[in-house]
């Protein structure tokens, strides 16, 4: 969690940092074959080299980001579990209860359907 810890000490809310920082350390614990990596000023998570899933903080909300394709995978489960989301991004109001499951199967998802991909992003 070293990588992250600059981009953690810049966010001022500490409830927002704790929360960050939770599931941050969430992804590290039950995927530690992952990377964690600080790109375009957002945590990630890369497996040989191509992008898994990255986090961003606003005032509102932590952003989940798992790709386009991981986010039409879960459309469905995306609208059940109530979150704000747009094509590219799921928006987990700092208020509300973190979906880990939801998280679990977007990052199984790319880990399995980018196993081969040689590029960071899907093309």
């Amino acid at each position: 969690m070293e990588v992250f810890a600059e981009y953690l000490a810049r966010i001022d809310n500490p409830e927002h940092r704790a929360r960050t920082e939770e599931v941050l350390a969430w992804v590290t614990k039950k995927f530690p074959n992952l990377a964690p990596k600080l790109a375009w000023n957002q945590p990630m998570f890369t497996d040989h080299d191509t992008f898994i899933i990255g986090f961003s903080v606003s005032k509102r909300h932590l952003a989940v980001a798992p790709e386009r394709a991981g986010m039409q995978h879960f459309s469905d489960e995306i609208v059940q579990s109530g979150y704000d989301h747009t094509n590219e991004l799921v928006r987990i109001p700092w208020g509300s209860p973190v979906e880990f499951a939801l998280l679990e199967k977007f990052i199984e998802f790319n880990i399995l359907d980018k196993a081969d991909c040689p590029t960071f992003w899907r093309k």
